[in-house]
């Protein structure tokens, strides 16, 4: 089925794109979520009209990413505390939430937090590194350091064990 997109799809196009996808895919998911709508020969008739509107959109979108990639790329490290261990395990795990609610609060910078990704999930003490995926064409990467804000007795039962030893 050829369907012509109406936002940007992750490994699939542009706005404005042209594509051939599997119609279980167009029905299921594209048409549906209003990433997509049918080539009929009215709306490649009307794509046509609007595609130097469509293109000027994509390219301020493009510079605004670009300013917020650069200004992420000042802002040198993000720094978190959080409970944790003994061991440095977190009571928790640091979301993708937690990130960019803390980017906006330290940087004034305000991401979309499923644009953020990790390579390892932040349970434990240490340094990371998170990439922000603005567009398709812009991603930018940041530090992220995590330190304890307290550290407490990781569990009862290593406090029990040790009172029957006695």
């Amino acid at each position: 089925m050829q369907v012509i997109l109406k936002k940007e799809v992750q490994n699939l196009g542009e706005v404005g794109d042209v594509i051939n996808v599997k119609d279980g895919y167009a029905r299921n998911f594209l048409l549906p979520q209003g990433a997509a709508e049918i080539a009929t020969e009215g709306a490649l008739a009307n794509r046509e009209k609007n595609i130097a509107r469509i293109k000027a959109k994509q390219e301020k979108l493009h510079q605004e990413a670009l300013e917020k990639a650069e200004a992420i790329g000042k802002f040198a490290e993000l720094k978190l505390s959080a409970k944790a261990g003994e061991s440095g395990k977190l009571f928790g795990t640091i979301t993708t939430k937690k990130l960019t609610e803390e980017l906006q609060a330290q940087a004034g910078i305000e991401v979309d937090r499923k644009s953020v990704s990790l390579n390892a999930p932040i349970n434990r003490i240490g340094n990371y590194t998170m990439l922000i995926k603005l567009t398709s064409k812009v991603k930018c990467e940041l530090a992220v350091s995590v330190t304890a804000s307290e550290v407490l007795k990781e569990s009862i039962e290593e406090e029990s064990t040790e009172e029957t030893a006695e």
